[in-house]
């Protein structure tokens, strides 16, 4: 561990204690604080700026494949969730109900929204008529709520922020291919934005989404080797078409049930980064979605011309559309660079009176510490390049882990010796509920994608032929 970095001190062991590591790091940098509700979070706006960058990244690529935003209400009448049978069971146990509204009890109660299959569904019967209305591409950014039992900031909270994507078509090729589009679009934006190297495949029966005929995941290898699913995309077939009614005149003069998907990534997407790429120090950022790509810290800015300099400097940065900012604080450099490090900046400037009479700045990487010098001339260009190249080497280094840590097993004992030493496993099932109960049982592992283009001989739980090969980890 560093012990030059006085806020080391302040959060736990990341490598003896990572649970409690993570929570130390997000509420000490600021990112979020505890709601006075149970279970709830108050995203502070350091951590609100990370997530209105992620928006900004996917929105663009949401717009860029045909979709639209629009906004869903938060109260659904409870009657909708009861009309998908596998939907309301899978959800029951989450549902938040409002039975009192203005003193008076409710004739119907109504969901706070834990998805919004339903309530799309009941638009979406009233809008699509004609094959000339289809498809339907909409996304809405919202907050659902989900009444968990066990929660951690961003990972599991009772309430969260997210987008969902409902899309209705008019044939199933249109809607499958609706279902992974979104799962590569997801897949391009965790790798390029968060620097972060996913698994996608998949979902087994009994990992899919309440009511969805397939469910294929995102799921990520966290610094400590277990699995965050990052994303969902669900293909429903006609299940929420046919339990709404969502008909549509097809050309050949018939009356048809549309095809549905939906799909949705959360706050969720902020403990990811958080656990995929942090160190003993605290946060490390990918400059993508960094709030703050580099901060400029005066030296002796008490000095004739200090303070000048790095203002001047910072908008030159933000200028050319860098996300910079100067610490003017009355704290001391030291102080400083500790407390930046902690917060994850990918990159910092030491300006003081030597550097701006040599007309240079000293310049400090986040994910390597490597100190350099550079000339202020052509500043943001030298900046630019060098926050591309930490976004660069943080997927690198995570790339690098994903591929070693991920092992096989023929037994569920070589499992087992597996996801304790902090891997993903990978191994033959026979695609038996009660085996894949069974390996849940005896090694606290889940069935986290079913891996394509592979085949194994045995299940690695009862020895009979395989019908897939599976990735299995421990998960949050």
């Amino acid at each position: 561990m560093a012990k030059d970095n006085q806020f080391v001190n302040q959060i736990a062991d990341i490598e003896t204690d990572f649970p409690r590591w993570y929570t130390d790091v997000v509420t000490k940098t600021g990112l979020v604080d505890y709601g006075p509700v149970k279970g709830t979070m108050v995203i502070r706006p350091y951590g609100y700026a990370i997530w209105e960058n992620i928006q900004k990244e996917l929105d663009a690529r949401f717009k860029a494949t045909g979709h639209k935003n629009a906004y869903f209400p938060l109260l659904i009448p409870y009657s909708f969730m009861t009309r998908e049978a596998e939907h309301v069971e899978g959800f029951a146990p989450e549902v938040a109900v409002v039975t009192v509204g203005g003193g008076e009890e409710l004739a119907e109660p109504l969901v706070i929204r834990p998805t919004s299959e339903t309530i799309f569904g009941a638009m979406y019967s009233k809008w699509i008529q004609s094959y000339r209305d289809l498809p339907v591409l909409i996304n809405q950014w919202a907050n659902v709520m989900r009444w968990e039992k066990t929660t951690r900031p961003f990972l599991r909270t009772s309430e969260f922020l997210w987008q969902e994507g409902h899309t209705a078509h008019a044939t199933e090729e249109e809607a499958m291919e609706e279902t992974m589009k979104m799962l590569g679009v997801y897949k391009v934006f965790a790798e390029t934005c968060l620097a972060m190297p996913v698994f996608t495949g998949r979902k087994t029966e009994k990992e899919k989404f309440a009511g969805a005929v397939a469910t294929f995941g995102m799921d990520a290898m966290m610094h400590d080797g277990k699995s965050l699913q990052a994303g969902t995309s669900h293909y429903l077939g006609q299940n929420f078409a046919k339990a709404f009614d969502i008909q549509f005149l097809d050309k050949d003069g018939v009356h048809k049930y549309a095809y549905t998907s939906s799909w949705g990534v959360s706050t969720r997407l902020i403990g990811a980064l958080i656990m995929t790429h942090g160190d003993a120090r605290g946060l490390i950022l990918p400059p993508v979605v960094a709030p703050v790509q580099a901060i400029i810290v005066p030296i002796a800015a008490k000095k004739e011309g200090v303070l000048e300099a790095t203002e001047a400097l910072r908008a030159q940065l933000c200028a050319a559309g860098i996300r910079a900012e100067t610490d003017t604080t009355d704290n001391s450099p030291g102080w400083k660079f500790n407390e930046w490090e902690m917060k994850g900046v990918p990159l910092r400037i030491e300006l003081g009176p030597r550097d701006i009479e040599a007309g240079k700045m000293t310049l400090v990487r986040r994910d390597t510490h490597e100190k350099t010098e550079a000339p202020l001339t052509g500043a943001p260009e030298t900046v630019q390049k060098l926050l591309a190249e930490i976004q660069s080497n943080l997927f690198a280094l995570a790339k690098k882990r994903k591929e070693e840590r991920v092992v096989s097993a023929a037994n569920v004992q070589e499992l087992l010796a597996g996801v304790e030493g902090g891997n993903f496993v990978k191994a033959g099932w026979c695609g038996c509920r009660e085996c894949e109960d069974a390996i849940k049982e005896q090694t606290a592992a889940s069935a986290r994608v079913l891996v394509g283009g592979e085949e194994a001989d045995t299940c690695v739980c009862c020895g009979k032929k395989a019908k897939h090969v599976v990735l299995f980890a421990r998960a949050y």
